[in-house]
């Protein structure tokens, strides 16, 4: 039987602070990693993102702190500023009964700001490695009194090229810190980092194969073209979600039916590919702070959300794959919390949802008014990375990397991104090579001469059949 937060060994503040986001049972990462770091040990936790990682090294890192000393007492270091923003709202859920000030710091926001947010105090700081390591070498991050520093994320940081600046980071914190280092999955770089700064560390894996969607029910419901806003109107007057991410393939899909529900007195908030960083970083705010109870959303812009308040999902358009399927419903369902999900199915599209049905290995329930249904176990296939080497006859010119904000979830493949580049940019298959696709971005590597013309022609643009969403496309950062 699973345990309780309070038998984990948490103080009465942070139990608080968990009833207040009505935070029931601890999930599998966290009823294994909260005692082993409680105990200061050093944790590797090996999970899937949805898993409840956040709260896993969060919640201790809460039982931790003196917020007497104004100080730098934790560094939790992440890949994207996605993930900054996002960790950065948890934590502060997290400290709201303890007085904790936690600061975030990223790219693309201005540093003076953060400047003085770090003059002001801070016990805890969340930062993105480039902004980190601009502010330690200005002198503002000072990390002597830092007592616990975690890697979130580590093998995307890995995948972007930010190994070596994490060991640079990690050579200025005390040796007698705690460590905690969390991963997807485990490639040898990420290993020897582990072997050469982490002390003994405890190995907690949460089985890869299944994601944490067991306790979501799922729906279909067939319905006319014509007739789906009507619909999703009904749908969500009925099922009366506390939060609700409302899903749809294309951004000019998801700012038609904003507005649609917006005209129908509805509190409810768009977010798609199209719109300015600080818009988009506005509105997840908004939603992950509880001020906005309806999310409509492409794939590609959602794909930073792990909100654990969400109890629907509702596929206004049929995903584009089984995979995209199960990413979209493992939104609900989260941190010991029951979820619903309903997918609108138009005539045409029965196909895809027998292909859905088939891959998560069981029927999907008609939805009525007052519909219940069990929480199904929804088992994800192995995932291999695709990596392809296209040869060229010159050997010797010189190739650059670039990286595409869209992958796996936004339903993109490899022989979508051969196939954009060829037709968009003009060159030929054999000059695009080494294309990674991960889970939210992918990479590619053309000749440094055709560079700009491949960004220019693809940068904004939807790729492939898969992924109507616009995706982003940049040169790599050069480590």
């Amino acid at each position: 039987m699973p345990k309780s937060f309070a038998e984990l060994g948490l103080s009465e503040s942070t139990l608080s602070a968990l009833r207040d986001v009505g935070y029931e049972s601890p999930s599998p990462i966290q009823e294994q990693a909260i005692p082993e770091l409680l105990a200061g040990r050093d944790v590797i936790g090996q999970a899937q993102t949805g898993t409840g990682k956040t709260a896993a090294f969060g919640l201790p890192i809460m039982e931790y702190l003196d917020p007497s000393e104004q100080v730098v007492q934790a560094l939790v270091l992440t890949p994207t500023r996605e993930l900054c923003i996002q960790v950065t709202q948890a934590l502060r859920t997290y400290g709201s009964h303890s007085g904790i000030d936690v600061v975030a710091v990223f790219g693309g926001a201005p540093i003076r700001t953060q400047q003085a947010q770090l003059r002001a105090g801070g016990h805890v700081v969340v930062g993105t490695v480039g902004r980190v390591l601009d502010l330690i070498s200005r002198h503002s991050l000072v990390l002597h009194d830092c007592r616990f520093l975690v890697l979130d994320e580590a093998d995307e940081m890995l995948d972007l090229g930010f190994l070596e600046d994490v060991e640079k980071i990690l050579s200025l914190t005390p040796s007698s810190r705690q460590t905690a280092l969390f991963s997807a999955t485990m490639p040898p770089p990420i290993r020897k980092l582990a072997d050469r700064y982490m002390y003994d560390p405890t190995i907690i894996q949460v089985e890869a194969d299944t994601l944490t969607i067991d306790t979501v029910a799922q729906f279909q419901l067939p319905v006319e073209t014509k007739d789906k806003p009507d619909k999703l109107v009904e749908v969500l007057k009925a099922e009366e979600p506390d939060q609700a991410i409302v899903f749809v393939r294309t951004k000019i899909r998801c700012d038609q039916l904003f507005r649609i529900l917006r005209d129908r007195g509805m509190n409810v908030r768009a977010l798609h590919g199209d719109m300015s960083q600080g818009s988009r970083d506005g509105v997840m705010l908004a939603f992950k702070g509880g001020r906005v109870p309806i999310l409509v959303a492409t794939d590609v812009a959602a794909r930073g959300l792990d909100i654990s308040t969400v109890t629907h999902v509702i596929n206004y358009d049929v995903p584009t794959s089984p995979d995209t399927y199960v990413h979209r419903i493992g939104r609900t369902g989260r941190v010991g919390r029951s979820g619903r999900a309903i997918t609108f199915v138009e005539r045409r599209q029965k196909h895809e949802l027998e292909a859905i049905e088939r891959h998560i290995g069981t029927d999907i329930a008609q939805w009525e008014r007052g519909a219940v249904a069990a929480p199904t176990p929804v088992r994800e296939r192995p995932r291999r990375h695709s990596k392809p080497r296209i040869s060229r006859r010159d050997d010797h010119e010189p190739y650059v990397k670039l990286v595409l904000g869209g992958g796996r979830a936004a339903g993109l493949s490899v022989a979508d991104i051969v196939a954009s580049v060829t037709s968009s940019a003009g060159l030929d298959g054999e000059a695009v090579r080494d294309v990674l696709v991960l889970e939210r971005f992918s990479f590619l590597s053309v000749p440094e001469a055709e560079a700009e013309r491949v960004i220019e022609a693809l940068d904004g643009r939807a790729i492939g059949a898969a992924g109507p969403e616009a995706v982003s496309l940049e040169r790599a950062p050069v480590r």
